[in-house]
């Protein structure tokens, strides 16, 4: 069983995103802090170190237009001289004057156009960066009954998807996130994973649904809608993070490390871990008060540790007790693999592959946190500017 689990976590990648090395803060503060990256380069410098360390986060997701270069294959370049790749594009159509009243659903045909254009213009960006995965977000809604028409915007909504789905070249992917509310309170556009299921379900077998593990009400099932999506091969990406009122981005495993292990119970049982599964597993977090790539380097160890209990669960046994109705026997199965301490496993697997057993420490131990405070000053540090 041992080598079965290690043979699985070595084929787990997880994706962390640029924005997590720049400020962030609150609504009412960014927290600067020394040595955060200035340029989209630095920033995937940071995320090399996450990578070298972990063994784990090959890729980088990229933000546009906060990931804005003039050369996007220079950028590729630059991402595999150092041991890692550019994965998702993730457009931004949600910090414009522009967009007060959406972008894509907005009642204005000029607005819509300009948002449909960034969209295709990540496209172009997918093209020069080898990227096959398009991520979209939006913050479209309204705040107030009756401020627009909730079928129209649907209408304009499915519009722009389908323009954008069909610039796709033929090995990319177009994933649409959800969330429940904010900024709109009142309707959002793409509120939940039955509004993004059924856009996806119309675009195509090349559309599949994010899910953000912030993005819900308290208490709904996310491992519920894992499976459902999983069954029916609709689950395109994670954004994972963690969160005790709303879409907090806290560090993955931080807030509930049971859910993120039932999560990974459904990912396992499908065999959906490997890159043949088709999901990427993304982070998706701010890191306010927490240094930033260290508060990276956890949240990958926070999933690696969640995933290899779930490899733990003895699947016959549970088969078996469900079968007969053993309805504590069955739940006592996924308690005895969520108990176990797979640090001792983990560290071995790393020895194996070459790397510190306690990347957390590596990293402490390697001085780029010094060495990039020192360096990197001067110019305007990276971050989204509340």
């Amino acid at each position: 069983m041992t080598e079965r689990i290690k043979a699985a976590l070595r084929e787990q990648q997880i994706e962390v995103p640029s924005w997590a090395y720049g400020n962030s803060g609150t609504r009412f503060k960014v927290f600067a802090q020394p040595g955060v990256p200035r340029t989209p380069q630095e920033k995937i410098a940071d995320a090399a170190q996450v990578h070298a360390v972990t063994g784990i986060a090959p890729t980088v997701s990229l933000h546009i237009p906060w990931d804005r270069v003039d050369d996007y294959a220079g950028l590729a370049k630059y991402a595999t001289d150092l041991g890692v790749r550019i994965g998702t594009i993730n457009a931004n159509v949600f910090q414009d004057d522009d967009y007060r009243l959406g972008s894509v659903t907005n009642p204005d045909p000029r607005i819509r156009r300009k948002a449909l254009a960034h969209l295709l213009d990540c496209v172009d960006v997918m093209d020069a960066t080898g990227s096959t995965d398009l991520k979209l977000w939006f913050a479209d809604g309204t705040n107030y009954p009756g401020q627009d028409s909730i079928r129209a915007r649907q209408d304009r909504l499915a519009e722009a998807l389908d323009a954008t789905y069909a610039r796709l070249g033929a090995r990319q992917r177009l994933l649409l996130e959800y969330k429940l509310f904010e900024p709109a309170f009142y309707a959002t556009d793409v509120p939940d994973w039955g509004t993004a299921y059924a856009h996806c379900l119309r675009l195509g077998e090349r559309a599949k649904v994010v899910i953000d593990t912030g993005h819900h009400a308290p208490g709904t099932n996310i491992e519920f809608i894992v499976a459902f999506l999983l069954r029916e091969g609709k689950l395109g990406a994670f954004d994972f993070n963690s969160r005790f009122y709303a879409d907090d981005d806290l560090m993955a495993g931080a807030a509930d490390p049971f859910q993120l292990f039932r999560i990974m119970v459904e990912i396992v049982s499908a065999d959906a871990l490997g890159p043949a599964g088709g999901i990427n597993f993304m982070l998706d977090q701010c890191h306010n008060i927490e240094p930033k790539i260290p508060g990276q380097i956890r949240s990958v160890l926070n999933v690696q540790e969640a995933t290899a209990k779930a490899l733990l669960v003895d699947a016959e046994a549970l088969a078996a007790a469900q079968a007969a109705g053993d309805v504590l026997g069955a739940h006592g199965v996924l308690m005895d693999a969520f108990a176990a301490d797979v640090r001792p496993l983990l560290r071995e697997l790393r020895a194996e592959q070459g790397l510190d057993p306690d990347p957390m420490a590596a990293y402490a131990r390697s001085g780029y946190a010094e060495r990039i405070a020192a360096e990197r000053v001067g110019g305007q540090q990276a971050g989204w500017g509340a």
